[in-house]
């Protein structure tokens, strides 16, 4: 059953109970690769092999909670297994960072949950660092720990199927 979780800010990836923040360097530029993360949303189910459904929404029902602008970007993400989540795009600073907030989900447990993408030039390519910030109930943290392994070895490989995509 999906349900509403609280609206956070962009401050909570520094503030969040579980952070797990996990980096790789890849050969493609800062501005493709944002590109890639921000603008080709469909785009995410052909190098992160989680991913089963990912389309652009607006406007979100987080904006649309708090009033904002009809405007607001947002994403509809499906995952392998059955998780879902309704999403607003806090920031889409190119060539920098991408993040976004889940306002809806179906993941039992979830009460907060926030990503965010940072792109930092490295040498002719990029440093990627993804921070996956949550709350939850205790079980749900307790999992998201132990999932740890999992979760960066989806995050490596997601990166390099996506250089790959972006070298062709």
């Amino acid at each position: 059953m999906a349900h509403l979780l609280r609206e956070m800010g962009l401050d909570f990836v520094e503030t969040a109970p579980v952070r797990l923040v996990f980096a790789r360097e890849i050969a493609a530029p800062p501005e493709r690769v944002f590109r890639a993360l921000a603008e080709d949303v469909p785009g995410w189910t052909e190098w992160f092999a989680a991913v089963t459904l990912a389309r652009p929404t607006s406007p979100t029902l987080g904006f649309a909670r708090a009033g904002g602008p009809p405007s607001a970007r947002g994403r509809e993400i499906r995952l392998r297994g059955g998780t879902r989540f309704e999403e607003t795009v806090l920031a889409a600073k190119e060539p920098e960072v991408y993040a976004y907030r889940a306002d809806v989900t179906n993941a039992p447990g979830a009460r907060a949950l926030v990503e965010e993408w940072r792109l930092t030039p490295a040498g002719t390519g990029t440093r990627v660092q993804w921070t996956f910030a949550a709350d939850g109930t205790a079980a749900f943290r307790f999992t998201l720990k132990l999932a740890r392994a999992g979760l960066g070895r989806a995050f490596r490989d997601a990166v390099t199927s996506l250089d790959r995509r972006l070298a062709a």
